[in-house]
């Protein structure tokens, strides 16, 4: 008995040897990998960069034909959309998150739209996008010809929504975890002292939970500035500067994925390569401000 006790206290012993020495290098890999990443974007992009300079980030002509690239209108146009299908997605993520976290934790109901939330979140890109393209683009067009727009049916406003819809379950799932890990002494506490429970999710559980929250919101953030075949297939492929939400535009990743295999010479190529090294810095940049928040609020509370 004592000879099998030894025997696995060795055995767990060499296991937690093991472990110390593969984790380090794992995340020396981890960061070798970024760092490989962003050489191999510089390195191809090098021909645009040095052709065209800081001037690639301002210029607002895409014109493959003459040799003269400009990211703005791309630039403008991931930017815009990203951030209105956050604001469009946040009642609904933080409803679903609220409800599921606090009023039905269990029960039929609640195995239904957890069930639900995680399909939509395994559910390919492009079926959103055909779900989109047959039936909400027509709405749009009533939309926007109301209003007196051009009935494209496709643009800014198009893929914000189905760029919404998609990250809806992100920021949902990682709110309401978040949510239920407040003790629940807190909560207690708060009803004891003759608050409502709505009283008690705003200035108990949201002020406790809300570092985790934005941690969801800049998630879904990330998942949106990245998504490429649901926005190329609704967003209108327009390579000029948006005027307004109907106006068909193109963002970095949808320009990338509807002309690299057409890029025929290695200027073109270049530009192209160019685009993907900003889309991945603007995702960087995002994150460490995301992170930088998320501490900021975190030693606030």
């Amino acid at each position: 008995m004592a000879e099998a006790i030894i025997n696995k206290d060795s055995h767990e012993s060499l296991f937690e040897s093991f472990l110390k020495r593969i984790i380090p290098i794992s995340a020396f890999f981890l960061v070798l990998l970024l760092i490989m990443i962003f050489i191999t974007l510089l390195y191809e992009s090098r021909l645009s960069i040095k052709a065209f300079g800081i001037k690639y980030l301002f210029d607002q002509t895409w014109d493959p034909v003459m040799d003269k690239f400009g990211a703005l209108p791309f630039l403008v146009g991931t930017i815009i959309t990203s951030f209105l299908a956050l604001i469009i997605s946040l009642p609904f993520s933080l409803s679903l998150s609220i409800f599921l976290g606090e009023y039905y934790k269990e029960g039929l109901v609640s195995s239904f739209l957890k069930s639900a939330i995680e399909l939509l979140a395994g559910i390919p890109s492009i079926i959103y996008g055909f779900w989109v393209f047959f039936i909400l683009s027509p709405i749009i067009k009533i939309l926007e010809i109301k209003y007196g727009f051009p009935p494209y049916g496709v643009g800014i406003l198009t893929a914000s929504i189905v760029l919404a819809i998609m990250i809806i379950p992100y920021s949902a799932s990682i709110a309401r975890e978040v949510m239920q890990l407040v003790p629940a002494e807190l909560k207690e506490a708060g009803l004891s002292l003759g608050a409502t429970r709505f009283e008690v999710i705003k200035k108990v559980i949201f002020p406790y939970a809300k570092s985790g929250i934005i941690a969801g919101i800049l998630l879904s953030l990330g998942r949106a500035l990245c998504e490429t075949m649901a926005v190329t297939m609704v967003i209108g492929n327009s390579n000029f500067l948006p005027t307004n939400i109907f106006s068909p535009a193109n963002t970095m990743a949808s320009t990338i994925a509807n002309e690299f295999t057409e890029a025929s010479g290695d200027l073109y190529l270049s530009s192209l390569v160019e685009l993907g090294l900003i889309l991945f810095l603007v995702t960087m940049v995002i994150n460490i401000i995301g992170k930088y928040t998320i501490k900021k609020m975190s030693f606030e509370e």
